[in-house]
């Protein structure tokens, strides 16, 4: 199922963080990182509105998916990425990502389950079909959990957590998909989610996005040696969800 969301229109840019080698912006949910010959009829990306806004090029060096909001790092050199990613390939940059998923989480599980490339019908047309599975591992802390008494299929209540992901590795749609393995999908996923919760969640909150926020990326600057924490908040409308569940209400207890 595809994920096209109604067409939206981005304003400026908040920009989490700015040196002279790197800079992140809080990518909004529904925003593409970059142009896309599977999404044509777009006219917004965030590579592009970050080089207009700040008046120079920008490299990506990783990427968020276009319904996950979050940090999103660009370098601005072409050395400058080079370096950056290598600390990738190296795993030497923390992840960190919170997701509102159905169900109760447990406290804490660390998945390693292999995971085989998705891929798509159009891009990945002429791609092998028959590669093997990936190592994929990610650590999930169960931070909040929350019952409403309303009836959703065979059950007299709905239950929800909020889960902290932790991915050591990159693969596509890992945090998902795992999730999905240990029967958590992420609300607002409609690939790997639960149809009836997401649709609740659309007449109850109001919401219609992927519950995913990459709140975190943290690193050891390739030049200055310094720990280099960047954070992007939640957000008023996930916050107002997180006050209706019983939870903390305030950017700071995230």
């Amino acid at each position: 199922m595809n994920e096209r969301l109604a067409p939206v229109e981005f304003g400026e840019l908040e920009i989490l963080y700015r040196d002279e080698n790197y800079i992140a912006i809080n990518k909004p949910s529904g925003l593409l990182v970059h142009r896309s010959f599977l999404d044509k009829h777009e006219t917004q990306f965030a590579m592009q509105m970050l080089r207009d806004q700040i008046g120079q090029h920008v490299f990506p060096v990783h990427r968020l998916d276009r319904p996950t909001s979050g940090v999103l790092l660009f370098a601005l050199s072409s050395d400058a990425a080079r370096d950056i990613n290598q600390l990738f390939i190296d795993n030497q940059i923390t992840k960190r990502y919170l997701a509102l998923v159905r169900g109760f989480a447990p406290e804490s599980v660390y998945l390693d389950k292999p995971l085989k490339e998705e891929l798509d019908k159009i891009a990945d047309k002429f791609a092998a079909q028959d590669k093997a599975a990936q190592e994929a591992q990610t650590q999930f802390n169960c931070l909040h959990q929350a019952t409403l008494p309303i009836p959703i299929g065979k059950y007299p209540t709905v239950r929800y957590s909020l889960v902290e992901c932790f991915p050591k590795t990159g693969r596509k749609h890992q945090i998902r998909r795992h999730l999905k393995h240990l029967s958590l999908p992420i609300i607002g996923d409609v690939n790997h989610g639960d149809n009836q919760h997401n649709q609740f969640f659309r007449d109850h909150f109001a919401l219609r996005r992927l519950m995913l926020f990459a709140t975190e990326l943290n690193f050891v600057h390739p030049y200055t040696q310094q720990l280099i924490k960047i954070k992007a908040p939640l957000g008023e409308a996930m916050l107002n969800i997180c006050t209706q569940l019983g939870w903390p209400n305030q950017e700071k207890d995230y």
